[in-house]
């Protein structure tokens, strides 16, 4: 009878926690969040470390280093061409109504020219070289960790970070320096024929109002130092993601997906603070 009852009735557990509310759910994900961020900043800050220490002296793998710039240099020249030039000319649709109403066609070289210098072509080779190098270089050493490659490696006595990191870290910022070289000059040419065709503006006069003074070497250069400043970013974040990939074939996938956006994240945020420092 005694059995029943207990059977019936079953004793309420007095060590059952209460369900989190909307609030403790909220701030939980928050908190996830921040510890998710501070996990990849000190994971990218270890990384840093660990290719600085391996700089002096400088432990590269030549041959290596060679194979990846001419891979990511030499084969992302079609998409940049592509990029600069229709860059080039949409800072001249853009301008042409302005231009047209106050009839400053002697100034389109500088207007076109100042915009697309120091920020434009930095910017958007940027975000073309961190869709195409840096997702490709965390899909490849993503695949070396999940298929244990890495780990055959270090059996072999054989340093993974000067091998295989530091060659693809000086690579793309060599890779988005000179690309941001190549993406000036084609958008310049691009703003130039455009110009001829929608404006009028012969490209000898384009370019005498590029070069009247307004435009300076210092805006080339701001624009230099931010495609370096870029690069950073996306070799490190590429290289991050790509050695601290778990989980298999899924797992690569997320790598990549997350180098990409904390590639574009820290290319805007540090798109931002460049421009405020050095003006």
């Amino acid at each position: 009878m005694f059995a029943a009852v207990v059977i019936a009735f079953p004793p309420v557990m007095a060590s059952s926690s209460p369900q989190p509310g909307a609030f403790e759910k909220v701030f939980g994900q928050i908190g996830g969040s921040f510890l998710g961020i501070a996990e990849t900043v000190g994971g990218m800050a270890v990384l840093f470390g660990q290719i600085m220490k391996r700089c002096v002296p400088p432990q590269i793998d030549v041959p290596e280093f060679k194979r990846n710039l001419y891979k990511m240099t030499v084969k992302s020249l079609p998409i940049v061409i592509v990029t600069a030039l229709f860059t080039g000319a949409i800072m001249v649709i853009q301008a042409t109504p302005i231009v047209k109403q106050y009839g400053a066609e002697g100034l389109l070289g500088w207007g076109a020219g100042f915009g697309t210098l120091r920020e434009i072509a930095p910017l958007l080779t940027a975000l073309m070289i961190s869709g195409r190098v840096g997702a490709n270089n965390t899909a490849e050493l993503g695949t070396m960790v999940v298929t244990e490659q890495i780990d055959a490696l270090r059996a072999l006595s054989i340093d993974p970070i000067g091998f295989l990191i530091l060659p693809r870290f000086f690579g793309i910022i060599i890779t988005l320096f000179v690309m941001t070289l190549y993406a000036d000059g084609l958008a310049l040419f691009g703003a130039a024929y455009t110009g001829l065709g929608l404006l009028q503006v012969e490209p000898h006069g384009f370019y005498n109002g590029l070069t009247s003074g307004l435009l300076t070497f210092g805006d080339v250069g701001h624009g230099l130092i931010k495609s370096v400043v870029f690069g950073f970013v996306i070799a490190l974040a590429s290289c991050h993601f790509g050695m601290a990939t778990k989980g298999g074939a899924p797992g690569v996938g997320r790598a990549v997906t997350a180098t990409v956006v904390a590639s574009a994240a820290g290319i805007f945020v540090l798109d931002y603070i460049v421009s405020f420092v050095i003006g």
